[in-house]
């Protein structure tokens, strides 16, 4: 399935980070995505979020790229703030918007891997490394914005 281009508002996200790489993702050894979402359901984060709004979905948020897919980049597992110290910006502009759908955490996985497939056989489609982010939209629906120029 090709991604679909979308125009997107700035908005911000407020939840729990870690820093990680694909690489340190690979290994279970390393991996710290399955224990942040594991403690933001755990410890219910989405419900105790202040400054919270009215959109019900929960957010996964790329940003604070050292360099490009290669390099250090935080994940914030949280949901849309209307303000608030320390929440994440997701920038205005041109999304790629990649949808996945079937179980967790297979069906993230596999749209991941199809968004780096897609940009390794579109070298033309610059990335902006600057904020990407899955949208949840219930256990088994996500679709997946990668910032492009």
């Amino acid at each position: 399935m090709e991604p679909t281009r979308q125009h997107v508002d700035a908005f911000r996200v407020s939840g729990l980070t870690v820093r990680t790489t694909n690489r340190e993702e690979s290994a279970p050894a390393t991996a710290r995505l399955s224990a942040l979402w594991g403690r933001f359901f755990g410890e219910e984060t989405y419900a105790s979020t202040p400054n919270r709004t009215a959109d019900m979905r929960i957010f996964g948020v790329y940003s604070a790229y050292e360099s490009d897919a290669h390099g250090p980049f935080d994940v914030t597992a949280g949901v849309v703030v209307t303000d608030g110290e320390g929440s994440i910006p997701i920038e205005a502009g041109d999304y790629l918007v990649f949808t996945g759908q079937g179980e967790m955490p297979h069906m993230v996985i596999a749209t991941w891997q199809h968004i780096w497939q897609y940009f390794e056989a579109h070298p033309d489609v610059a990335r902006r490394y600057r904020s990407d982010f899955e949208a949840y939209e219930g256990p088994d629906k996500v679709a997946i914005h990668i910032g492009v120029a």
